[in-house]
């Protein structure tokens, strides 16, 4: 098809004013926030309702056109590089929050919508929507539902695919569904929602979710602690979830990252300790209180050196604001920033540190690692120089060996960001030929013409 023709149907659909096709547009939305992905779209279109969406992808199914749902473009796998051209279907537009059901504590929200603005504005009824990634202030929710991310509270209050109680979706070939509801209970059928939770815009193209919302915590309790060891830093992580305690947040930094935030930050991070964990506990304040005084006695027994409490809500945010710098001031080591987020089973946690550590020293790549050290989920990132050539080489050899180490380790290739382009080389190697093979099924029944995100999660279908 001529690239007028498209770009004329789109205008016929949504508008003139809400397609995009200049060299300069199409090159914004050639790549996400993954380096080393850019690939040229035909045409960007922003269409505003369902109704637009389904138009739009009737016309794309019936002349094969690739489709390539984007939000906020803050996704870590390639997830929304247009890798065949095509059609970016910006969902920027879908920026309300429909309803707040108090009696029921569910928000119907469109994709649009960033995850933070959800928060603030339910925050007047005293409730949070928990899942929070690190782009959390800049990240839409359809982008979430897509990659079914986590963040910093998922280990006790679960990730995205927890909340997702109901969701309005466009198919490849036009149809609207709903799948789900408010009912707490629903066993009619396939758990449809599930199914595209998590799918990176592979099998359909979401535009209203149905959220689960809870009440605020009444009290929290923060905490950072200091160890010479990162072994014990991991002992002391497995101590607190034996002692039957569920903190809302469990984080860890190396010492790579502990220096970089530090030499950019100057919030009087400890630079010669092996690793720090950042704690937070909440609930009701006798319960706070009690699961406060149990985990210092674990940090105790597992050797940290210094344990302090975040004397005030401007020391609280101080605390979690370092937590949430390292990626951006690992980022400037460096021109380029490989986020990786292998994750592997809680107590392996100081296995897979170490593997990370050979993977730096045996390739020279400079590596700071940090990430959810209550669920596993670790974050490696990587500083380099995507133009040099023999650098690039041991990146991806160092990745290599962290992916098949965190494999090895009964851990999986990704436990927010998705799989994208990025982390296919290894999805065999997890699933085996059979459990690709039957997620490809589901695919081509959904996707007969291979048009939805195509290349992405799966590879070639």
């Amino acid at each position: 098809m001529e690239k007028t023709q498209l770009i004329e149907a789109m205008e016929r659909i949504v508008g003139k004013e809400h397609v995009l096709h200049s060299p300069e547009a199409l090159y914004e939305y050639s790549y996400d926030a993954t380096p080393g992905h850019s690939y040229m779209p035909d045409v960007v279109v922003s269409p505003g309702t369902t109704q637009e969406v389904s138009e739009i992808m009737k016309y794309a199914n019936a002349h094969k056109i690739p489709v390539y749902p984007r939000g906020s473009g803050t996704n870590l796998s390639a997830g929304t590089a247009p890798l065949k051209g095509g059609i970016v279907l910006l969902m920027l537009r879908f920026d309300k929050i429909i309803d707040v059901d108090l009696e029921n504590l569910i928000a119907e929200v469109e994709v649009g919508v960033i995850v933070q603005d959800i928060n603030d504005h339910i925050a007047q009824y005293g409730l949070i929507y928990p899942p929070d990634p690190g782009t959390v202030k800049t990240a839409s929710l359809g982008g979430t539902i897509a990659e079914n991310s986590g963040g910093l509270r998922g280990l006790k209050y679960g990730i995205t695919k927890n909340y997702v109680q109901g969701l309005e979706v466009v198919l490849a070939n036009g149809d609207i569904i709903h799948t789900g509801g408010k009912n707490v209970k629903d066993v009619s059928g396939y758990d449809m929602t599930k199914l595209f939770t998590g799918s990176e815009g592979t099998l359909g193209i979401v535009t209203k979710a149905l959220l689960k919302l809870l009440p605020a915590p009444e009290a929290t309790k923060s905490m950072i602690a200091v160890f010479d060891s990162i072994d014990d830093a991991g002992k002391a992580v497995s101590g607190i979830i034996a002692a039957k305690i569920i903190p809302a947040t469990l984080e860890i930094l190396d010492n790579a990252t502990i220096r970089t935030v530090e030499d950019f930050t100057h919030v009087g991070l400890p630079v010669d300790a092996d690793a720090i964990l950042l704690i937070e506990v909440d609930g009701n304040p006798v319960v706070v209180e009690d699961e406060k005084a149990k985990v210092l006695e674990v940090l105790k027994a597992n050797n940290a050196r210094e344990v302090t409490l975040a004397k005030s809500a401007e020391h609280k945010a101080q605390l979690w604001t370092a937590r949430r710098m390292a990626l951006p001031c690992l980022a400037k080591l460096r021109p380029t920033t490989f986020v990786e987020d292998a994750t592997i089973p809680r107590s392996k946690i100081p296995d897979f540190l170490r593997i990370v550590t050979k993977a730096s020293k045996d390739h020279n790549v400079t590596i700071g690692t940090f990430g959810h050290a209550g669920d596993g989920n670790m974050h490696p990132t990587i500083v380099c120089d995507l133009r040099d050539e023999d650098e690039m080489k041991r990146v991806h050899d160092a990745m290599d060996d962290i992916f098949k180490g965190a494999l090895a380790l009964g851990g999986t290739l990704s436990g927010e960001h998705g799989i994208g382009l990025g982390k296919l080389p290894w999805m065999e190697q997890q699933h085996g030929k059979e459990g690709m093979n039957a997620m490809k099924a589901i695919k081509r029944a959904l996707d007969p013409n291979l048009i939805l995100n195509p290349g992405k999660l799966l590879g070639e279908c």
